[in-house]
């Protein structure tokens, strides 16, 4: 076989990956297509071609086999076009080094820091199965724990670190204020800053713990302004490193923290199964070392998943966890990062849970819980408080209280005034598609021309 042109088809990268001709391919593709009883097909070289060459499109059941073939959840098949989710396999797990190993994980964060194209792809890259495996193998890291070494010139001290968590700390909370598209550039620099130090190190093992969790934590960040921006595939290179670096670091709260994160791109871009399944291997993973504020976060986490999988019961008794361990008051060893969880927080996820999942009286009661319990959304988190605003308005839409859903959501305009966050903005336009449905009642004819 020779190699694949310079700007292959997805399915000939694909098939020069499982080091198969043409024929070969066809004869693969039709023993899949029988063990999914769908009958036998036509295994001829010619079949493939065509596809390859855009002069004919698989039916149904082949790209069904296909996608089984190449382990790409049956999902993609509706929210992509083809022959564009195929490339949802590129470059697949399979040789991936393992978690624990240091210098592997000093490299993928090398390859980050240095930049290059960002990949712009906005979907998913991981299927449900590698995703699994990427849990697997934080665990088995974190269950073998070595000590991280350091053979470099520069000498890092335990105060130096310190500083490293306080500008992290700055950029957690300027993301919160700013938004993502203004944010992306500064974390990265952030991110290869600390991979810097990372790669000319010399500390004592403490130190190097502490430096490796900072690493985990800025490319948490990364990930998350990526995902904010649209940027899933980005996204999700860096919530890998992040879990990599936090095996390095051994600190499981650092990575099970970005599986939590991990778990919205999920069920927010692909799908909420795969989310729940990351906040379960964050629980267990920390059920010993987190504090109450810690699991609190991870089971209003759960709740929001099971909305999206609209598991009802699931979701209320995630909530009623998240409500009585927040009840236990803050702890002295509540990682800084967890600033954000409170009472307030937890009623407005459970407004969007109960939104979710077809009962908009309850979400507007839980959304008012949330004001009442002085959720700060205005001052200090309005890229957030812009989409539980419109997800409020949404409420009241769905209720015909159509003077309530425009006050609320002129509230939300507000908000992202200053904030530049794809995310949010997509969730405002979704609303005005809705309220474009009444367009006939003044209120909402005005407010649509206004926000035009």
């Amino acid at each position: 076989m020779t190699a694949p042109p310079d700007q292959p088809h997805p399915l000939t990268v694909l098939r020069y990956e499982l080091g198969l001709s043409q024929a070969a391919y066809a004869r693969e593709l039709d023993a899949v297509h029988r063990q999914l009883k769908l009958g036998g097909m036509a295994h001829e070289r010619q079949k493939i071609y065509r596809w390859e060459s855009g002069r004919a499109v698989p039916g149904p059941s082949a790209q069904k086999a296909m996608a089984a073939l190449h382990d790409i959840p049956t999902h993609l098949l509706q929210t992509l076009p083809w022959p564009d989710w195929l490339a949802t396999a590129y470059k697949r797990a399979k040789g991936t080094p393992p978690y624990g190993d240091q210098a592997a994980t000093v490299e993928l964060l090398t390859d980050l820091a240095v930049g290059g194209p960002v990949d712009r792809r906005e979907f998913l890259i991981m299927t449900s199965a590698t995703l699994g495996a990427s849990i697997t193998g934080w665990q088995d890291a974190l269950a073998s724990l070595t000590s991280p070494s350091s053979t470099g010139r520069r000498q890092i001290t335990a105060s130096m670190v310190d500083h490293l968590e306080v500008r992290l700390d700055r950029l957690r909370h300027l993301d919160d204020a700013l938004g993502s598209a203004q944010l992306r550039e500064l974390g990265m620099a952030e991110f290869a800053f600390i991979v810097g130090l990372v790669k000319e190190a010399r500390f004592d093992e403490p130190t190097g713990r502490r430096l490796y969790a900072a690493a985990a934590e800025a490319a948490r960040c990364c990930a998350w302004v990526h995902f904010d921006d649209g940027y899933h595939a980005q996204a999700e290179r860096f919530f890998d490193a992040a879990l990599r670096a936090s095996a390095t670091a051994g600190d499981p709260l650092i990575g099970a923290y970005a599986l939590s994160f991990r778990a919205i791109q999920h069920y927010t871009a692909g799908d909420p199964r795969d989310a729940v399944a990351l906040v379960e291997a964050a629980q267990v993973q920390t059920k010993n070392q987190a504090t109450a504020r810690f699991r609190a976060m991870l089971a209003a986490r759960a709740a929001r998943s099971h909305s999206k999988v609209g598991d009802r019961r699931a979701c209320a008794r995630a909530l009623h966890q998240a409500r009585d361990l927040l009840s236990a008051g803050p702890h002295e060893d509540d990682p800084p990062y967890l600033y954000w969880v409170d009472l307030g927080e937890i009623e407005m996820i459970a407004g969007s849970s109960a939104l979710q999942l077809g009962d908009p009286r309850e979400a507007i009661r839980r959304f008012d819980a949330a004001i009442d319990a002085n959720y700060a959304g205005d001052d200090q988190y309005p890229r957030t408080h812009a989409i539980y605003l419109a997800r409020a308005a949404d409420a009241h839409l769905a209720l015909r209280d159509l003077d309530q859903a425009v006050a609320v959501a002129e509230h939300a305009v507000r908000c992202l005034g200053g904030v530049d966050s794809a995310r949010s903005s997509a969730t405002l336009e979704g609303l005005r598609d809705k309220l474009a449905e009444h367009r006939h009642v003044p209120v909402i004819r005005d407010f649509l021309d206004f926000t035009a």
